[in-house]
């Protein structure tokens, strides 16, 4: 391990900021800076920034744990799916080319940014969980979730097929380029199935923690495999952007509270295509 990286400390907490501000994984901003900016190989800049992230996501998952808003049932029904396929995705990620994986990375980044140019906008959300509060307001909620905040939560779960199945495929991303799983998680529990969001966003980053953390680890095993220099390398990223993640998860709650989200989203959207380019740019040129 070596000190040579000592920038990627700050760095890392303003990724880390803007990440929990937005809610989107740290990794989709972490594995483009490594390859672009670092000149790691795609593999090793996806495993070190899944490793990266799951620190990251650890302080998010602790407050949510404590409001009581996670539906860790329908978590682990999902977990089923992207764990296994987290691991696959993984387990490619070191056979294929790193061209390929690098035009995947940019088309996954494509992915995103269409993501947030086509979120519903705040008062949308509102409207859906006020539809969700007034069908399943008496007793045809399957699900009662009672917050530390005494609030009761009432609905129902649906589809969950469908869910296993979207799910999954988020899983494949997250192990084969470190993103996908968040939006997909989005997309299928507020919009599908109509979980409130409270609980549609705390499930869906205990989702994404806990698959991330699986892919990491699968990442750092293969990394072991490949000898000291790579593990060396890693080691000496992750040194600084562990600490980094720790501090910008602690201010991106302030952050989200003082930029409005639709301004944050339609920004990072634009960044997202540039990085996009700049990744698949590298190939074709």
């Amino acid at each position: 391990m070596s000190a040579q990286y000592w920038f990627m400390l700050p760095i890392a907490a303003i990724i880390a900021t803007t990440a929990m501000a937005s809610g989107i994984g740290g990794a989709t901003f972490f594995v483009p800076v490594f390859i672009l900016a670092l000149r790691l190989p795609p593999e090793v800049a996806i495993g070190t920034g899944l490793i990266t992230e799951v620190f990251g996501f650890a302080s998010g998952l602790y407050a949510y744990a404590r409001k009581r808003l996670i539906d860790y049932k329908l978590g682990l029904t999902l977990l089923v799916a992207t764990v296994p396929l987290a691991l696959l995705g993984t387990w490619a990620a070191g056979w294929i080319p790193s061209t390929v994986l690098k035009v995947i990375l940019g088309m996954g980044l494509f992915a995103v940014a269409a993501s947030f140019l086509r979120s519903p906008e705040h008062k949308d959300i509102l409207r859906m969980d006020s539809a969700v509060k007034e069908e399943y307001g008496g007793n045809k909620a399957t699900r009662v979730l009672i917050t530390s905040s005494g609030e009761n939560i009432r609905y129902h779960v649906c589809n969950r097929s469908e869910g296993m199945l979207i799910a999954g495929i988020g899983g494949l991303f997250v192990g084969l380029i470190s993103t996908g799983l968040g939006e997909l998680n989005g997309y299928f529990l507020l919009r599908r199935c109509r979980v409130p969001s409270k609980v549609s966003v705390a499930t869906s980053v205990f989702v994404v923690a806990v698959t991330a953390l699986s892919a990491s680890i699968g990442h750092f095993v293969r990394f072991s495999q490949s000898g000291w220099e790579v593990l060396s390398t890693v080691l000496s990223i992750v040194i600084f952007t562990v600490p980094g993640v720790i501090i910008g998860a602690q201010l991106g709650a302030l952050v989200a509270n003082r930029i409005p989200q639709r301004i944050l989203e339609r920004a990072l959207a634009i960044l997202f295509i540039l990085v996009a380019l700049l990744t698949v740019g590298e190939v074709v040129l």
